[in-house]
């Protein structure tokens, strides 16, 4: 009975380590763009540029308004000072009751910047104390406030904020590419300290090996005692290497872990893409994609229009020249019927003006330095273009070469492999010595890691290409529709 007693508790007592995942390089991207906290942050950024948009949309709506018309106090029940006939001050009680309304329709004159207004008002007062009541107001009153040669805001943002809107929409399939691109590097970088570690306790066993082999050697006095030491001295190193590769793993992991949106106690392993895609890159067809999706390249037209507005502005701040018009009602009477009955009609027209007849060249001043930073503004986009283009065809040579790299060191780490057993092998039977096999070893992990290294660059151009150009050249798609973004 006591024997069934601890053997149940034996097994309650093990450690149940949770199921180990086996993530590729999709797997890593796909995670990345639906729950990396790099994906959230661009899925706020989206909607708060649609919501600008859309708040930029309603100025040209019209707005209804209901706001008070209070003439003073709502409300007032105090003593009010009353100078008399022979200039003496007298203090009398008053109890008022104020109440008043404003019902407002505006409308912005989008071609010409002015502002036009329809409202109705309505005013009651009513004196407790004397007991008296009485409307007041205007049914309809419409009022028209008009800039002359002025700067025209509304004008402007109609031709800038949908593009600037365009911008965000491309600026986030851009960043879904960057996230793609991001998630490769921290795949990579998980993969080359995972093979750095499989390097690290492969040297460990076979510098142990080395060692015990060595020792036997020199015990039968076929080795020397430097060449004993030194083996020592490298399988102590090895164990030192081990060390540093286990934690450069563990911070490689935690990297990946926190960057794809990973629980902490959720175990992966990685493993290398199976192939490299094959297709054929066209610098003109990269120019025109890129033309065609990139937010930078519709951004040049912006910044050339917000160069022209400046330049407006400036022009439009020179004379400050308005006119202001109304029609309307009014009428008083002791009921809110009254009011209605026979009312007056209320007219109104009014220019102002505000023009500098002397101002020491300030206005001159203020519009030459407007077309002096509009000209500046254009040799900056014109060399920003060129740099555009210049980006697209780099990226385009350098995935050509990128791609052969990787058939070369692929082949290196096959030769250097090999290469490796040989020279154990004629180590074991004496031919070679042991600084020759630190060679191979060397040369052997040097060239796994490059190849590592190459395929980590392909990659990362990869998604750059794809980022640049908004255009999936692999599977022949756009990365960028107008109207799926919408």
């Amino acid at each position: 009975m006591n024997k069934l007693f601890f053997i149940l508790l034996a097994v309650l007592s093990v450690k149940v380590l949770p199921a180990q995942n086996k993530f590729t390089m999709e797997d890593v991207v796909g995670r990345a763009l639906l729950q990396s906290p790099a994906f959230k942050q661009a899925e706020t950024r989206r909607e708060t540029r649609y919501w600008q948009y859309r708040y930029f949309r309603t100025n040209y709506n019209p707005q209804l308004r209901m706001s008070s018309n209070n003439a003073g106090s709502l409300y007032n029940n105090s003593f009010t000072p009353v100078r008399q006939p022979d200039g003496s001050i007298q203090y009398l009680p008053l109890n008022q009751l104020n109440p008043g309304v404003n019902f407002g329709l505006q409308q912005p004159i989008q071609w010409t910047g002015g502002m036009i207004y329809a409202n109705s008002s309505y005013n009651y007062f009513n004196n407790i104390t004397k007991d008296t009541r009485q409307w007041n107001g205007a049914p309809f009153n419409i009022f028209v406030n008009q800039p002359l040669f002025a700067y025209n805001q509304y004008k402007w943002d109609r031709k800038i904020e949908p593009i600037r809107y365009e911008e965000s929409k491309r600026e986030y399939a851009e960043s879904m590419e960057q996230i793609s691109r991001d998630a490769v590097t921290a795949f990579f970088s998980v993969m080359q300290a995972q093979v750095n570690a499989q390097i690290a306790k492969f040297n460990l066993a076979n510098n142990d090996t080395i060692y015990k082999i060595e020792q036997g050697r020199y015990n039968i006095g076929t080795t020397s005692q430097d060449k004993l030491l030194q083996v020592e001295l490298q399988l102590l190193r090895s164990r030192q290497d081990v060390a540093q590769a286990d934690l450069d793993l563990q911070t490689a992991s935690l990297r990946l872990r926190t960057f794809i949106g990973l629980r902490s106690g959720e175990r992966f392993e990685l493993s290398l893409p199976d192939a490299i895609p094959q297709f054929e890159v066209n610098e003109e067809e990269a120019l025109l994609y890129a033309k065609q999706n990139r937010a930078a390249f519709i951004a040049f037209e912006r910044r050339k229009l917000e160069a022209d507005q400046a330049v407006a502005q400036a022009k439009g701040e020179r004379y400050q020249v308005g006119l202001t018009a109304s029609y309307g009602t009014n009428n008083v009477g002791s009921s809110l019927g009254d009011l209605y009955q026979n009312p007056s009609r209320q007219q109104m027209a009014n220019v102002t003006f505000n023009v500098p007849l002397v101002d020491w060249g300030r206005r001159k001043a203020l519009m030459r330095t407007a077309t002096a930073n509009k000209k500046l503004n254009d040799y900056i986009i014109a060399q920003d273009e060129v740099a555009f283009e210049q980006e697209i065809i780099t990226q385009v040579r350098q995935f050509e070469m990128l791609r052969l790299q990787i058939e070369i060191t692929k082949k290196a780490d096959e030769v250097a492999q090999e290469r490796y057993l040989v020279a154990q092998n004629r180590y074991l039977i004496g031919k070679i010595d042991i600084t020759n096999l630190n060679i191979a070893l060397n040369e052997k992990d040097t060239a796994k890691r490059s190849y590592l290294e190459a395929l980590k660059a392909f990659w990362s151009a990869y998604y750059d290409l794809r980022r640049l150009t908004l255009y999936d050249f692999a599977n022949g798609r756009l990365l960028y529709l107008a109207d799926a973004n919408g």
